[in-house]
């Protein structure tokens, strides 16, 4: 196996996205043999592979494989050392049952804060947004394989990597405004590079994408039908390299070859970009209205209803994220997420949060209580306050900078 002098280039071949331009034995099965939902820590996070690849296995089935303080700690630890090792050439991440990952495990959040256990919820961000760090700057290349809900926090665990593989079980979103929460865990790093106000309509209205748009906007690098997941996995457990290139190739060869159908969000990038590159959240929602009336067009309709069922702070909030993520590295935006983040689980402001996983999570009566109620009664102060620095004795986000380059 060549040495790790291709890790430069491995950091260049997701380099599109990041810049916003859009005879080894056989691995185990790349959709692994359903766990149980209980399962214990130490087994929420498998490791699979043989020759020259390592797979990391996300183990909640039940809970869609949703991420925890102790995934992300295991994750950190495995990653690291797998970085180091000199017998290892790429690292492969995918999931059990029928999720990639669903994100981070906000309805145990919401417990931690309700029981008062804030330094215990500030770990949880902390751990998380480390290990998307690593990945982000990960010197061996990295291979994500979607099959299955792909929400929130499932993003930022696999965007930031060289490759990802979505299929056509692939169902991606960034749904946090909808839980009184913002788009997190890279997600306003990633949504803001995409091609023109893509990203402030993923973010504000909690969009699903099927793995075909997510190939067509880059948030994918490559696509398979789910059946066809075990040839994939023949010829990647067959590679001895580090090369992102040969794996590249790989991938491609043993992909399948998709085009974006009639309903595809290609067709409505024009509109998405009249509406969602207003300055404000009142003035994309007045174009949104305009242009409901005008198409009388599903989607826009549907649009128009998520904004209007959404957690208003959230939307300004997230707006300003995506925004502010457009000039902004990785570490950068990792640094501001964090603090948001906190702030948005700490007075004044948890209130959304918890309110928001109650009515979609936890009673699932989907009549969340907003406060503020609604856009007007949300002030500029309030935002900026959501953004503030988190204070003399909070210790913000550090991240390896200096030892692990960030991309710009």
């Amino acid at each position: 196996m060549p040495s790790l002098a291709a890790a430069a280039a491995a950091r260049r071949a997701g380099e599109a996205l990041r810049r916003g331009v859009m005879g080894g034995r056989y691995l185990s099965s790349l959709r692994p043999s359903p766990a149980t939902a209980a399962a214990p820590d130490s087994d929420e996070v498998l490791v699979e592979g043989k020759a020259s690849a390592r797979a990391s296995v996300l183990n909640r089935p039940g809970h869609l494989n949703a991420l925890t303080t102790t995934m992300g700690a295991r994750l950190n630890k495995f990653y690291e050392s797998w970085e180091d090792s000199p017998d290892i050439g790429f690292v492969m991440m995918k999931g059990s049952g029928r999720a990639f990952c669903a994100g981070g495990d906000v309805v145990g959040l919401r417990q931690l804060i309700n029981e008062g256990k804030l330094d215990e919820s500030k770990d949880f961000f902390r751990t998380l947004y480390s290990f998307i760090y690593v990945l982000g700057t990960y010197l061996k290349p990295h291979v994500a394989i979607l099959d299955g809900v792909t929400m929130g926090g499932g993003g930022g665990v696999s965007i930031p990597g060289t490759f990802r593989v979505a299929t056509d079980r692939t169902v991606f979103a960034t749904p946090e405004v909808h839980i009184g929460f913002h788009p997190d865990a890279a997600a306003s790093f990633y949504l803001s590079h995409l091609t023109g106000h893509v990203g402030e309509y993923l973010a504000l209205t909690g969009e699903k994408l099927n793995g075909v748009d997510m190939l067509a906007l880059g948030l994918a690098t490559h696509y398979s039908i789910s059946e066809h997941l075990d040839l994939v996995d023949e010829r990647l457990a067959k590679l001895v390299t580090d090369d992102p290139s040969v794996i590249d190739s790989s991938l491609a060869q043993y992909g399948d070859l998709v085009y974006p159908d009639k309903t595809s969000i290609i067709h409505r990038l024009a509109v998405i970009d009249k509406c969602f590159s207003h300055e404000t959240v009142e003035e994309i929602v007045d174009a949104l209205e305009s242009e409901a009336a005008q198409l009388n067009e599903e989607w826009c309709t549907l649009a128009l209803k998520r904004l209007k069922e959404a957690s208003p702070l959230a939307l300004k909030v997230s707006l300003r994220s995506i925004r502010e993520g457009r000039y902004q590295t990785l570490d950068e935006c990792l640094v501001r997420e964090y603090r948001m983040s906190i702030n948005g689980i700490s007075k004044p402001f948890y209130h959304d949060f918890c309110e928001g996983v109650r009515a979609r999570l936890v009673d699932k009566d989907l009549a969340p209580k907003w406060d503020p109620p609604a856009l007007e009664f949300v002030s500029e102060d309030m935002v900026d306050s959501y953004f503030a620095p988190l204070g003399e004795f909070e210790p913000e986000l550090k991240l390896p900078t200096e030892q692990r380059e960030a991309f710009i």
